[in-house]
């Protein structure tokens, strides 16, 4: 029969074991908390068609050329992106902190216009136009068919985002209007065009010409146009 002291030893012990599980699980559960930039930025309300920008691509100064004209704070936006630290001694006030924010936005979208173009990019795209994550056409011929992000220009803040049907040809305001302020530029006006020439089998049958338009009609009688 174990003494009384060896019980309180186990007991001790087994406590020591305890706390110490409970240290580890809050240390990854810490851990499994952390959140990158890049994934905060995409998943926030109206940046549904936004994708993840892989680290490395970012860390590419090539895929970068050109950026640090078009974007103020440039150094301090790519450091937040990163997550770094800012290398920068100084230290910037609440307001400049808010032009680094809306800076680091503005860069992260030029570059997702990029990624977008690359291989990597087109597939991580090709996930969400699958799952309709960009929304289907509007027009009631099309009969829901899934769209793409398009810019109708590639300079920032010139336009907003629209949706490019490939089976009509048509571009529509997205589907909320979170998505709606969303800068075109951060898609370009290239990337649906380019990726239903890359995935040729997502292409739609074109209709015949008006095959499938309304016609008006006032009490059966075609409505002739002026």
């Amino acid at each position: 029969m174990p003494s009384t002291s060896t019980i309180k030893n186990n007991k001790v012990l087994s406590q020591e074991v305890s706390e110490t599980s409970i240290e580890e699980s809050d240390v990854s559960g810490s851990e499994g908390d952390y959140v990158s930039w890049v994934s905060w930025f995409c998943n926030l309300k109206g940046h549904e068609f936004f994708c993840e920008v892989d680290d490395d691509y970012i860390q590419d100064d090539f895929n970068l050329c050109g950026l640090s004209s078009q974007v103020p704070y440039y150094d301090y936006a790519l450091d937040l992106i990163l997550d770094f630290e800012s290398s920068h001694g100084d230290k910037l006030d609440e307001e400049h902190n808010s032009l680094v924010e809306s800076a680091a936005e503005m860069l992260y979208g030029l570059i997702h216009s990029r990624y977008i173009l690359t291989s990597k990019g087109m597939s991580a795209m090709l996930e969400k136009y699958n799952s309709n994550e960009f929304g289907t056409c509007p027009r009631a011929y099309c009969s829901e068919q899934s769209c793409l992000p398009v810019g109708q220009s590639d300079i920032p803040r010139s336009s907003y985002v629209r949706i490019y049907c490939p089976r009509c040809q048509d571009i529509y305001l997205p589907r909320t209007r979170y998505q709606y302020a969303i800068d075109g530029a951060y898609f370009g006006s290239t990337f649906p065009h380019l990726f239903l020439m890359t995935y040729e089998h997502l292409k739609p049958q074109q209709p015949q010409p008006d095959a499938r338009s309304y016609i008006p009609k006032v009490f059966g009688f075609k409505v002739h146009r002026p």
